[in-house]
């Protein structure tokens, strides 16, 4: 369940490590896995100081941009439809832009399953694992 003000950890590699919600889309009173939220970027991934000055501005997002995202994990237990109930450690999410394709080329840590059935297969094909 991801509402306003929710933090999400943000998993691909986009730049960004720490998301705030801060609107649900679609009319929903809150968001599970695989619906699209807008999210507003309070941390940035600390990328180091041995990158290069070409390396480091290669970074997708910065502290305060107002992106989309796809929720891929959430921490509330969430019901599948066999009977088993799957429940996460963590509220995560992946960035996209607006025509649904990730910011990010890499993704760390496994996605939910229910990304098949909402037709998120460009997510899926990029995530590690999924459960």
């Amino acid at each position: 369940m991801i509402q306003l003000k929710t933090m999400l950890q943000c998993i691909d590699n986009s730049g960004a490590a720490l998301v705030e919600c801060v609107q649900v889309l679609k009319m929903k009173r809150h968001a599970r896995i695989g619906d699209r939220i807008v999210v507003v970027v309070q941390k940035q991934r600390n990328l180091g100081s041995e990158l290069s000055g070409a390396a480091a501005a290669s970074t997708k997002v910065r502290r305060g941009d107002i992106r989309h995202a796809i929720v891929v994990r959430t921490k509330k237990k969430y019901g599948r439809e066999d009977g088993s109930f799957v429940r996460y450690d963590d509220n995560a999410c992946v960035l996209i832009n607006k025509a649904g394709e990730p910011l990010g080329t890499r993704l760390n840590g496994i996605v939910g399953d229910e990304l098949k059935q909402r037709k998120w297969s460009k997510i899926l094909s990029l995530a590690p694992m999924h459960v």
